[in-house]
């Protein structure tokens, strides 16, 4: 059977082709001004599907990199205030080795000590309640602004007598306000580090064994001042592993940024593969449109040249 073919058949096919055309001609045009091959879903569903998930996947990576960054500024404050700690604890050791040599001090002397050891202990409580952005850093997850506090309990030698300062005012211990919680960040999806330090571990009594050092130089004691001798050198190595174990996280901190930004780059790839254009081949696919919508234009107009008679007929 041989199906009669119309002008009008004609004419809608060849408007048919020119609307394809025009179609292609403007999804090519739109891909060259955003610069993306993915517009809507529609535009591939697939790689839609590829894209969206990348992106996901940069937002998380970027985000470890924020928490990174925020475990690295608690991490420095902590670093910086045990190293300060220690210089100050050593120098309360070198006291003591001086205070040792009763017999040579004098009392004028060793009270001059016993003043700058209480100076000491000073500069170390500003030290172990130092904050990062109004948290102190050694304090756990304390709602505070201090890790340690004076106590309302004087301080005693260690023969259990009250100790006075250089003024005769009684001297009140030192105690931990803060609590046995910490501070964690998450810089990998399988990664939680650990960004404050233990207070109580790292500073242990240290601000007892300096009452009673410096109780002991004012006294002469020189049992006392070896005990202090030795205190002073438990606390430095107290110190000093509290800094390593920070280095440590610091160290894995680091390396879990170079993941993560690594991770970034490879998904911005994924992510760049799935919705954006190839310049070069965008820029021949509209000019491959271009010529096409111009061809369907050429070939309407020279197979639809009808008049007015034509539709009155």
């Amino acid at each position: 059977m041989i199906t009669r073919v119309t002008q009008r058949m004609l004419t809608g096919q060849a408007l048919s082709s020119v609307e394809t055309a025009s179609t292609r001609m403007a999804n090519a045009q739109e891909q060259m001004t955003t610069g993306r091959k993915l517009n809507r879903p529609s535009d591939g569903p697939a790689d839609t599907t590829v894209a969206l998930k990348a992106r996901t996947g940069v937002t998380q990576q970027t985000q470890y990199q924020r928490n990174a960054q925020d475990g690295l500024g608690w991490l420095s404050t902590v670093d910086t205030a045990l190293q300060q700690s220690n210089s100050l604890v050593n120098r309360a050791y070198v006291l003591a080795l001086q205070g040792a040599n009763t017999a040579s001090n004098g009392p004028t002397a060793e009270d001059a000590l016993a003043d700058e050891v209480d100076q000491l202990k000073q500069g170390l409580l500003s030290l172990a309640n130092t904050q990062y952005l109004g948290r102190p850093v050694f304090g756990g997850t304390t709602a505070g602004g201090s890790a340690f506090t004076l106590s309302s309990t004087q301080a005693t030698d260690a023969n259990g007598a009250p100790i006075k300062d250089a003024n005769g005012n009684p001297v009140y211990q030192v105690q931990y306000a803060g609590d046995s919680g910490s501070v964690s960040r998450r810089v990998g999806a399988d990664t939680v580090v650990r960004v404050d330090s233990d207070g109580q571990k790292a500073f242990g009594d240290v601000f007892d064994q300096l009452d009673q050092l410096s109780a002991s130089l004012r006294a002469g004691q020189e049992d006392g001042i070896q005990s202090g001798i030795s205190a002073m050198q438990d606390a430095m190595t107290r110190l000093s592993a509290a800094t390593a174990d920070e280095g440590a996280r610091t160290n894995q901190i680091n390396t879990a940024v170079n993941v993560a930004q690594d991770s970034t780059l490879a998904l911005q790839k994924v992510q760049s593969d799935a919705e954006d254009i190839d310049v070069a081949e965008a820029t021949i696919n509209l000019q491959t449109q271009s010529n096409a919508y111009q061809a369907a234009l050429m070939a309407v107009s020279k197979t639809s040249q009808q008049s007015l008679l034509d539709f009155l007929s």
